[in-house]
């Protein structure tokens, strides 16, 4: 027989009103206190991977006796807020990861004490309409069809994905679902500009296409994809026998926010059949904000938008977003309907539009996020960005330290130059040693918690890369970056001078 069960049952992780009260208080006070601290602080403090796992005490085994949760929340804010890199920083520069705005901190909290299943209506109501909300509020936004359908994903890779998957069936029929990519015997392909981000290898091999469907175009000399290269690769491979199956337009590249033209793609794509997709995973935003490439006003025209509000949203980790303009080509793509689904309800069930089932409420902290600020506050906050990196290359521009190489969106790449390789950047004898020294500087700087910015290789060239999706960093910031990385560039030269 089963052993007898108390009336009451108390459970290790069981926790009183009154406790979780006291411990959320005491969470809340730490944090905010952590956040008042973060810009007099360094960015991060550069500790090797071997100093972390010690501060861990990564090698210790699951312990059998639990512990107290007041003293185990301490430990944890201890090891995070003190050994972490902090993009909420007003001198985090690198990558397009931004600072979290502090009502979707917040909202996480909410999220999480409720913890509806947003993958099914009935089992999240109230979750799955704010989802619905948030997703014609996004389109909105960007100025696309605001009777799309979409959903909220985990990132800009996924939101990609899930694109490349409505565009599989789109193109290639319901029986590619059943019978395989290469039913019928028919080879498709994927057409992006060589700046397109990694995703597209990801995407590509998932969904059975295989990475050699890929056709990468050349860009031209502003890392914008050449639209006749794309229609001569188009041409080629249907004399082969290959179908179009998917357009990839990117607004805004990882590199150098480069835009592509997209309408001219969107009229290309037309023409041969294929899916007109476009990663604006970063930059897509941009195309609420007024004076910014005019190729973002043709979102619209594409059949599926990605986008980051983890991004130039401002939203904590994790928050991605796919728009498509006719919601049933998720369904055609991911809807499967067993025994035990019995959910008859006249709405949106969010298993039916993509890869995941169980799916937790990430669209509260966007959701949240847009109500507080509205439109004018987002045009505001992503125009500054833009401005700060503008002015930023100014700066860098007159310094005569640097070679700046390109400023698009928010991102500014350039070259520390010493003074005497000056004139002689492109020559046999001086380019490798430019690039090397701007590689021994970018990790230089990334330790050294003053700043963090990142790279990118632009026409050859290594360069650092600051780019701005940060709603603390001021002009203040931006005016000493050159004079910090300068100081930087000039120590390592003389000493592999010397």
């Amino acid at each position: 027989m089963p052993a007898a069960l108390p009336p009451a049952r108390q459970t290790p992780l069981a926790m009183s009103a009154e406790t979780f009260r006291q411990l959320g208080h005491d969470l809340v006070d730490r944090l905010a206190t952590f956040l008042e601290a973060v810009p007099d602080g360094p960015v991060t403090r550069g500790e090797a991977p071997a100093r972390v796992r010690e501060l861990l005490d990564a090698a210790a085994a699951l312990p059998d006796a639990g512990a107290e949760a007041g003293p185990l929340l301490a430990r944890a804010a201890d090891l995070l807020c003190d050994h972490s890199l902090l993009n909420g920083h007003p001198r985090f520069l690198g990558y397009i990861t931004s600072s979290p705005a502090p009502i979707g901190m917040l909202a996480d909290l909410l999220a999480a004490a409720v913890n509806p299943n947003v993958g099914a209506w009935r089992l999240a109501p109230m979750a799955s309409e704010i989802e619905a909300q948030t997703v014609r509020w996004i389109a909105d936004l960007v100025g696309y069809p605001s009777s799309c359908g979409g959903l909220l994903v985990s990132g800009g890779n996924m939101a990609n994905m899930v694109a490349l998957f409505a565009a599989r069936v789109s193109v290639g029929g319901a029986a590619i679902r059943r019978d395989g990519i290469a039913a019928g015997g028919r080879r498709y392909g994927v057409y992006a500009s060589e700046e397109t981000h990694t995703w597209l290898q990801k995407a590509t091999d998932l969904a059975g296409l295989g990475t050699d469907a890929i056709r990468w175009i050349p860009t031209d000399a502003s890392q914008r994809v050449r639209v006749e290269a794309l229609r001569e690769a188009i041409a080629t491979d249907r004399v082969a026998g290959r179908v179009p199956l998917m357009v990839v337009g990117t607004a805004g590249s990882v590199s150098t926010g480069a835009v592509d033209p997209l309408r001219e793609l969107a009229a290309l794509s037309r023409e041969h059949g294929a899916w007109f997709h476009v990663d604006g995973a970063y930059g897509g935003f941009a195309a609420a904000v007024p004076g910014t490439p005019e190729d973002l006003q043709h979102l619209a025209q594409a059949d599926s938008v990605a986008l980051d509000p983890h991004k130039w949203l401002y939203a904590p980790l994790e928050a991605g977003c796919v728009l498509v303009r006719d919601e049933a080509a998720l369904r055609h793509a991911f809807s499967y309907h067993p025994p035990y689904y019995h959910f008859g309800d006249p709405a949106t069930n969010y298993f039916d539009l993509g890869v995941q089932n169980s799916r937790g409420f990430r669209a509260l902290k966007v959701w949240l996020a847009l109500a507080q600020a509205g439109r004018r506050g987002y045009v505001q906050m992503i125009g500054e960005d833009i401005a700060l990196s503008e002015r930023l290359a100014a700066r860098l521009a007159t310094h005569g330290d640097f070679e700046v190489l390109t400023q698009g969106l928010s991102i500014t790449t350039f070259r520390y130059v010493p003074a005497e390789w000056r004139g002689r950047e492109q020559t046999p004898a001086i380019a490798p040693r430019l690039d090397a020294l701007n590689e021994a500087l970018l990790d230089r700087l990334q330790a050294s918690g003053e700043l963090f910015v990142s790279n990118a290789v632009v026409c050859g060239r290594y360069a650092l890369r600051a780019c701005i999706v940060n709603i603390h960093t001021s002009a203040a910031d931006v005016d000493a970056v050159p004079a910090l990385i300068a100081a930087h560039g000039r120590a390592i030269h003389t000493a592999g001078a010397s």
